[in-house]
């Protein structure tokens, strides 16, 4: 962990002297002893890492100085030792912020080593987490988030930087497929809240009548079940960016709860009297026209004007021209990847088959065609045999979610299994694989004959 700088203000020298010595058994630590208040704080330039500070100094009080170093530094950690066990004086300097409270007597020395110990590991574990934060924004940056060079996503990249310069509302839209939560995590990663939480909530995927707690959080014993207080995700939001996607889809009736939550910037837990602060930037997605919904009466208005803010409009994949090649040839490389199946190319039919197909599925439906394709292709190389896209027929060829090599070549058996009558032999010749491969997936229950 490198070289650990710890001061200790003692004004007694030979007590200061003790704890000194102790600690300085870790080679790790460097310490420094200082007799007054002003003595530390004439020397905070030194940056210490951790101080420990005896509650009846000459010149000021433990809880002074410990204000006094928080107006210069004011994530360095405080320990408070006093020679009296005072609990109310204690309380109040936990709740002030001080990482711990020790009573001077025989057990003091190893009490503070623990300390030390339990504190260093809280710094290492911080500082792992800001460094994941880093990564995460470096993952989200737009050009490696969002894959494309079309005309119409440059347009998008110029929204997401008005959107990361500024704490605006961003009301993303676009067809289902289009990557809008993708959108808003880049938008969080690269805004000066990216150190805090990313909280993303599907709107559709909550019972209305669990939206409210959900979002809003409750106390104890507000409702059957609820045995403890929760946090709703606005609260564990706070600081950061709450990403509303389907946000048409929320009832009328709790549109109001969200409007004055949004106006007083404060949530309200459901059976509670507590109003708790907010900072959350707000992100909104849906596929629907938010204004045609209001004018449905589906939607609020003065809701409607407040979630708006920045307008951010996904073009569906048949509008970006190339980008489908350039997304195609990523997925494929993904998969392959994961799979350890070498390098993907694509024949020139194969392309020509990508470009002319419509995608309603968009991205997503992309993704899914080029890893099953991927698993259909012989020798590294798509064909546009290998490419089969989504059909409503049953008995086609379907195109699944994102799944294992195993689990494309169980339903790829499966198809030619049907599609032969429930003939081993003659689904072993077509797919080129031996008889006992099939009968071992049914004896393991990958298959059965339907």
């Amino acid at each position: 962990m490198g070289e650990y700088q710890i001061f200790i203000v003692e004004d007694d020298p030979w007590y200061g002297e003790i704890l000194a010595y102790h600690l300085a058994l870790n080679p790790d630590y460097k310490v420094s002893r200082f007799e007054t208040g002003m003595d530390c704080l004439s020397n905070l330039s030194l940056r210490p890492d951790l101080i420990t500070i005896d509650f009846s100094l000459p010149d000021m009080k433990g809880d002074e100085l410990y204000k006094k170093i928080r107006d210069v530094n004011s994530t360095v950690p405080v320990i408070i030792i006093s020679a009296q066990e005072e609990v109310s004086v204690a309380v109040n300097l936990l709740k002030m912020g001080v990482s711990d409270y020790l009573v001077k007597d025989e057990a003091t020395k190893d009490l503070l080593w623990n300390s030390i110990i339990r504190i260093r590991e809280n710094q290492s574990l911080k500082k792992e987490v800001e460094h994941l934060r880093e990564e995460l924004g470096q993952k989200y940056s737009f050009q490696k988030t969002i894959i494309g060079q079309s005309e119409n996503l440059k347009k998008v990249f110029s929204m997401m930087e008005k959107a990361v310069k500024a704490n605006i509302n961003v009301s993303i839209t676009g067809e289902t497929g289009t990557g809008k939560e993708v959108v808003a995590k880049a938008i969080h990663y690269n805004s000066d809240r990216k150190k805090k939480n990313f909280v993303a909530v599907n709107m559709a995927a909550i019972p209305k009548e669990l939206i409210e707690s959900e979002l809003f959080g409750y106390e104890k014993g507000a409702f059957t079940g609820a045995v403890a207080r929760k946090a709703g995700k606005f609260e564990e939001a706070n600081g950061g960016t709450i990403f509303l996607d389907e946000i048409a889809e929320l009832d009328l009736s709790l549109q109001s709860k969200l409007l004055r939550v949004l106006q007083e910037r404060e949530v309200e837990r459901v059976g509670g009297n507590e109003k708790v602060k907010l900072d959350v930037r707000l992100i909104v997605a849906t596929h629907k026209n938010l204004a045609d919904e209001v004018k449905k009466g589906h939607f609020r208005e003065d809701l409607y004007f407040r979630v708006m803010g920045l307008p951010v409009e996904l073009p569906p994949l048949r509008e970006r021209g190339n980008d489908i090649l350039i997304l195609a040839k990523h997925f494929a490389d993904e998969f392959a990847k994961e799979n350890k199946l070498g390098t993907i190319q694509f024949t020139k039919e194969a392309k020509e088959k990508l470009l002319k197909y419509h995608f309603p599925g968009n991205v997503r439906e992309l993704k899914a065609v080029i890893d099953l394709s991927v698993v259909l292709c012989e020798n590294n190389e798509i064909k546009a045999a290998d490419i089969s896209f989504t059909s409503t027929k049953k008995d086609d060829l379907f195109i699944p979610e994102h799944k294992t090599l195993r689990q494309h070549s169980c339903d790829i058996v499966k198809h030619y299994l049907k599609k032969n009558n429930n003939d081993v032999v003659a689904t072993a010749k077509a797919l080129d694989i031996g008889k006992s491969t099939i009968y071992k997936m049914i004896q393991e229950g990958e298959l059965s004959f339907d």
